[in-house]
C-alpha cells in the first residue's frame, strides 16, 4: 500500500549564487528521494516548496519531509495523508520554477502562517450554514466537473493563471459582489493562499480560505458538504470521499482530463474511456489511444488488432 503525502510550505529559500544555490538544494532532494525509492513530484522555487510523493513505508517519506524541513530551514512539513494500491507516480522528481503554483505573478505572495483567513472544516460549514456567503471553486474546469461543494461558482478557468481575470470578469458583471463574504477552496489550499490576496488586492473585503482544501475536508468531513470526487494531479485521476483512489475515472487517452465514457475503440475494439469532450469532439476520438486516433483518421473503415486495456500500475 503506497502512503501519500501532499504538502507545501511558502517560505524564503538560499537565493541562487550562494553557497547552497537553489541547484544544489534541488539535486540534494531529489538525490534523497531517489535513495529513500520514493516516487513523486515537487516543485521547487524561491518562494517555498509544493509537492506530492509516495512510498511504501510512511516513516520513510516522513524522513525525506523532516530531511527537507532541516535542509531548507522549513518549519516541520505537515502533509496531508491518504494510500492507495495504485502507484500516483512511476519516478521521482524535483523541479526549479519561478513559483510552486502557477499564478503569473511572483510577487504575489501568502498572508502570514495561520491568519484568521483560514477556516477549519467545522467552522467552514459553520459559516455556510449561519452566514450568507458566495462560495467560489479556484480549480480548473475539468476538476470541478467531478466534484465540488454545493452551490459553489464555477470560474471555468482552463488554468490557475485565468483566475484573476475571471473573477474580476464576475465582479464587474455584478455576479460577485465585493463587499460580500466570500469563501474559496482547492484540492489542498495552495491555490488559494495566493488567491486570497490577488482578492484583496483587487477589492474583495471579506475573503476566507477552506484551511487545507478539499483533502483535509474530505479526512474530517466525508459525504457532507463536498459533492463528488476530488481531481489530483497524478496516476489515480481523483480520490474519492474516503481519500481512495477513483474508481470512476481514468484519464482520457487523448487529452488527459478525467475520463469517465466507456467505449468500445472504433478501430480496435479494446474497452477503453474517453472524457465527455472528446466523445463529442470527432469519430476519431472514440478511440482507445492517439495512435488508434490516428489510424482511424487515416482508415476510417478499417479495423486494428485487439489491444490489452490499460490500467494503473498495481503495487
Amino acid at each position: 500500500m503506497e502512503q501519500i503525502a501532499a504538502f507545501y510550505h511558502f517560505g524564503l529559500v538560499p537565493p541562487i549564487g550562494s553557497d547552497d544555490s537553489i541547484e544544489n538544494l534541488r539535486a540534494q532532494l531529489e538525490e534523497w528521494g531517489r535513495e529513500m525509492d520514493l516516487k513523486g513530484l515537487v516543485i521547487f522555487a524561491n518562494e517555498g516548496m509544493n509537492g506530492t510523493i509516495s512510498g511504501r513505508d510512511r516513516s520513510v517519506v516522513s524522513e525525506w519531509l523532516a530531511k527537507a524541513s532541516d535542509l531548507l530551514k522549513f518549519p516541520t512539513l505537515s502533509p496531508k495523508w491518504s494510500e492507495s494500491d495504485v502507484k500516483p507516480f512511476r519516478r521521482f522528481g524535483v523541479r526549479i520554477r519561478d513559483e510552486i503554483v502557477t499564478l503569473g505573478k511572483p510577487e504575489v505572495q501568502p498572508l502570514p502562517p495561520k491568519s484568521q483567513t483560514h477556516l477549519s472544516p467545522d467552522e467552514w460549514d459553520r459559516t455556510i450554514e449561519s452566514e450568507d456567503v458566495v462560495v467560489i471553486d479556484t480549480r480548473n474546469w475539468y476538476e470541478t466537473r467531478i466534484g465540488t461543494f454545493k452551490g459553489a461558482i464555477d470560474p471555468k478557468i482552463e488554468e490557475f493563471s485565468d483566475f484573476t481575470r475571471a473573477i474580476t470578469e464576475k465582479a464587474d458583471a455584478g455576479e460577485i459582489s465585493k463587499d460580500k463574504k466570500v469563501l474559496i477552496f482547492c484540492t489542498g489550499g495552495i491555490r488559494c493562499e495566493k488567491a486570497i490576496v490577488e482578492m484583496h488586492n483587487s477589492g474583495f473585503n471579506q475573503v476566507y480560505q477552506l484551511d487545507g482544501g478539499i483533502l483535509n475536508y474530505l479526512a474530517e468531513k466525508p459525504h457532507q458538504k463536498f459533492e463528488g470526487e476530488c481531481f489530483v494531479f497524478d496516476h489515480r485521476v481523483a480520490v474519492d470521499q474516503a481519500l481512495k483512489p477513483s474508481t470512476l475515472y481514468s484519464l482520457c487517452p487523448h487529452c488527459g482530463q478525467p475520463a469517465d465514457q466507456t467505449i468500445a475503440c472504433a478501430r480496435c475494439e479494446t474497452d477503453a474511456k474517453i472524457c465527455v469532450r472528446c466523445q463529442s469532439t470527432e469519430p476519431a476520438l472514440a478511440t482507445c489511444s492517439k495512435n488508434c486516433a490516428n489510424h482511424f483518421r487515416a482508415a476510417p473503415g478499417k479495423k486494428g488488432k485487439h489491444q490489452i486495456p490499460s490500467f494503473r500500475a498495481k503495487i
